[in-house]
């Protein structure tokens, strides 16, 4: 056997085990779902206004905000909510901060705003001087400065108790908050140092000495179930800025997979259709093409549920449109080795010579693919990464489909004569066959 012969049968045996091993992991999985997004899944959205005017002025806002989205997606991550969606934004028309939060396969608004309402906002503030001796709650309030030490630092609370066994909540700052507990500590000996919880305050101890270490007590009149229940609160995420909710929207479990059937439809419709053209106007290499296009989708699906990929209405419309540029590279390649083949050329060197030459114009259009669905993700909205991701899988995942299992399996069928027949199999559209140049190789 030839060396050319030995290499041959080396891409034909990778790609049918690839094949096989690609069918037999799609149907391991097929029992177990893909991750939907709260448009398929069904679920509640909401809306909040986040209050950066509530913070020091010498805060910076896009710091808080950030911090405040961590919190919320760790916080929701604790419940368990699957494929959740935090993101935020900043409104021009109203000139503020808004958070949005999608929670699929939550149905219960109540418990949905539960979720974030009753997660505390902790920080830290200093009393100022007073020269009245008014203890009114308005005027206490109006007697503390804000500083910097925000639940955005902490990095957990834990329930420990006095020296005459009374409940108290003791937090640890991470090192950025410990230093900035230390020097707030330092500058503020001899005076009161409040802890406030979602704007009260709980516990106002005097500052005798510097604290390092990071390391500060709640010791309110605390129960031991409200101790309790106020370190599982803080180590769910202590929010570093308040928030309102402005609006809540709902999407039932019975639309969502309403929305999939459909896609599931369209999808199938598409490769039908793509499948039926191909055969009938590409004859064998069209056959070729679709099994490399089934190929195509089965990895697509793999990938989906390995990652696993968030699968929006928006990233479905991105998948079956990504079938479309996968076909398209399969179609360059055969008009190409059409001309090939019209030439005089035998089918093997047609076959090198059409995916050879067709490479630049495939490899140029997938990389602009590829551009813009980049672009798309980093600048777009929720709604339009989930678009753009599926959209650049299609085209990485479509240069392997073209280029490597297509190329294989025709070499695979390469007949070793022309014929009336085979130059018809082998031609396309209302062609009969390839008249060829005499002076080619018809073997």
């Amino acid at each position: 056997m030839s060396a050319i012969m030995k290499k041959k049968n080396f891409w034909v045996f990778l790609v049918v085990v690839f094949l096989l091993s690609l069918i037999g992991y799609v149907m391991y999985t097929s029992k177990k779902e893909f991750s939907y997004g709260l448009d398929l899944a069904g679920g509640t959205a909401l809306t909040y206004k986040i209050e950066t005017d509530a913070l020091p002025k010498t805060v910076d806002p896009k710091e808080s905000v950030e911090s405040l989205r961590n919190v919320i997606e760790r916080r929701v991550n604790v419940f368990g909510v699957k494929e959740s969606v935090v993101t935020t934004s900043y409104s021009q028309l109203s000139k503020e901060w808004r958070l949005a939060v999608d929670l699929p396969g939550i149905t219960n608004l109540e418990e949905a705003k539960n979720l974030i309402g009753s997660t505390p906002v902790l920080d830290f503030r200093v009393m100022k001087d007073r020269s009245s001796n008014s203890t009114s709650t308005e005027l206490l309030l109006s007697d503390f400065t804000p500083t910097l030490l925000t639940g955005a630092y902490l990095e957990r609370a834990k329930l420990t108790f006095t020296q005459t066994n009374e409940p108290q909540v003791s937090l640890d700052f991470n090192k950025e908050g410990a230093e900035i507990f230390a020097k707030l500590t330092k500058e503020n000996v001899g005076k009161q140092l409040a802890i406030f919880l979602d704007g009260y305050p709980v516990s106002i101890p005097r500052v005798n000495e510097e604290i390092t270490g990071g390391k500060a007590v709640i010791s309110g009149n605390f129960t031991l179930q409200e101790a309790r229940d106020l370190v599982a609160r803080m180590n769910q995420g202590a929010l570093p800025v308040p928030v309102s909710l402005l609006s809540t929207s709902f999407v039932p479990a019975t639309l969502g997979s309403q929305a999939i059937k459909d896609a599931e439809y369209a999808g199938m419709l598409a490769f039908l259709i793509i499948a039926l053209f191909m055969i009938v106007w590409y004859r064998i290499p069209g056959i070729i093409a679709v099994i490399a296009l089934l190929a195509y989708v089965l990895m697509s699906l793999a990938i989906f549920k390995f990652v696993p990929v968030t699968l929006t209405a928006a990233g479905l419309a991105g998948f079956i449109i990504s079938i479309g540029i996968a076909i398209d590279a399969n179609i360059l390649v055969f008009e190409r080795m059409k001309e090939e083949l019209r030439g005089g050329k035998s089918f093997s060197d047609a076959i090198a010579s059409g995916f050879d030459r067709a490479w630049t114009s495939i490899r140029d259009s997938h990389v602009a693919a590829i551009i813009i669905a980049i672009i798309l993700y980093f600048l777009g909205t929720s709604v339009v990464k989930g678009f753009a991701f599926t959209f650049f899988l299609g085209a990485i995942i479509s240069l392997v489909s073209a280029q490597f299992i297509s190329r294989v399996l025709l070499t695979l069928i390469l007949p070793e004569k022309k014929s009336k027949l085979t130059s018809f199999l082998f031609s396309s559209g209302f062609s009969l066959g390839f008249g060829g140049n005499k002076q080619g190789n018809n073997k």
